[in-house]
């Protein structure tokens, strides 16, 4: 089952927004972080144990789906740890990355014409994934560039308006400007 690219979005866009703390992560942060790795791994031992009683292929996918949601929630679990663009890049990546081989797995069973069709298919399902998150990053950027380049021009208006005093008064003006505009 795999979870659509907006989940991870929507936080990369509270990212984008300003939400970040400019002091990194809590203690708090790290105690949730640890604990879902914790959680992801028993969750991972506990589905790998169950898929012991299959055998052959049916096995081999039991094991990559257990592969694939240990890699999905350890990496869900840092990109909002680190809570920057690039960890949400990197996580859409490796998630992408840990459904393709799910995908493979599952084409491993398929022969002939039916086999490579299924491997087209989930390279162009990474391919598309991996898209995705560079498109995604992409828009954050051009959305944060455009965002400060807003901010510069209010700042520049700002200033000009403190042209019309003088001496102290501009002073406290220009300094008012630079304070609110983050200069």
């Amino acid at each position: 089952m795999k979870y659509p690219l907006s989940l991870l979005i929507a936080g990369a866009l509270s990212v984008a927004c300003g939400a970040a703390s400019a002091f990194g992560p809590s203690s708090e942060a790290k105690t949730i972080y640890n604990q879902s790795k914790d959680q992801a791994a028993s969750a991972y031992k506990a589905a790998r144990a169950r898929c012991d009683a299959i055998t052959g292929n049916p096995k081999d996918v039991c094991v990559a789906e257990a592969k694939t949601a240990r890699v999905r929630a350890e990496q869900e679990a840092s990109a909002l740890y680190h809570n920057t663009l690039k960890a949400y890049t990197d996580s859409h990546l490796k998630i992408a990355s840990a459904n393709y081989d799910l995908d493979k797995t599952r084409c491993a069973a398929l022969t002939g014409n039916d086999k490579d069709v299924c491997l087209s298919q989930a390279k162009a399902t990474l391919v598309a994934a991996q898209a995705d998150a560079k498109a995604d990053k992409k828009a954050i950027e051009a959305r944060n560039e455009a965002r400060d380049d807003k901010i510069t021009a209010e700042y520049k208006v700002a200033l000009e308006k403190c042209d019309a005093f003088a001496g102290a008064a501009k002073d406290s003006c220009v300094s008012t400007a630079k304070t609110q505009y983050g200069k």
